[in-house]
């Protein structure tokens, strides 16, 4: 729903206070029927919300709602990359400041139980609740507990695989860091 380019920038734009159409297409320079199409989209899967601002003609505004709200990490830690990685000798366009203490920041991931910083190579994965540990839907045997690629590491054998992954994308499972790190 948010994958493509127009709709990341929309909801960058949104995060940095732009409500209405007309500063959404002057910022992009995004076709008007395109616009339309995506906003329409992010209304509809609950991201946006559409506020009346003007009787006549009616004129509305497009605003952040629970749901959309919940993606600013997602797009700030993006944004943060483009920073690092593509921002010119200027330096990055923008400084996101946080309004308690004044100060600019950076989103640091951290571990909700310890509170240590983490990175793609602290973290692995395993099944969730909605996957169980019985037989998939599709009659895939079951992903084991966690630990058990460790186990099938010492033995030798391989563990098995998750639904549609295939034998050669094993070791490339962007879920799973403990190959690459």
């Amino acid at each position: 729903m948010v994958g493509d380019r127009w709709t990341l920038l929309i909801l960058r734009d949104a995060f940095l206070g732009m409500r209405r159409f007309e500063q959404f297409q002057s910022d992009l320079g995004i076709t008007r029927h395109r616009l339309a199409d995506r906003l329409a989209k992010l209304v509809r899967h609950g991201v946006l919300r559409r506020e009346r601002y003007q009787q006549r003609p009616p004129r509305f505004e497009y605003r952040l709602t629970e749901k959309g709200l919940e993606l600013y990490g997602v797009i700030v830690t993006l944004a943060e990359w483009g920073d690092r990685h593509m921002a010119g000798p200027k330096g990055p366009p923008v400084e996101r400041v946080h309004r308690a203490c004044g100060h600019a920041t950076t989103l640091r991931l951290t571990c909700e139980h310890c509170h240590e910083p983490v990175t793609a190579r602290d973290m692995t994965a395993r099944p969730g609740r909605a996957r169980g540990r019985s037989a998939g839907s599709r009659g895939e045997p079951a992903l084991e507990a966690a630990g058990s690629a460790d186990a099938h590491r010492s033995t030798g054998a391989k563990p098995p695989r998750a639904r549609g992954q295939s034998a050669g994308s094993r070791a490339g499972n962007p879920l799973s860091t403990e190959e690459t790190a």
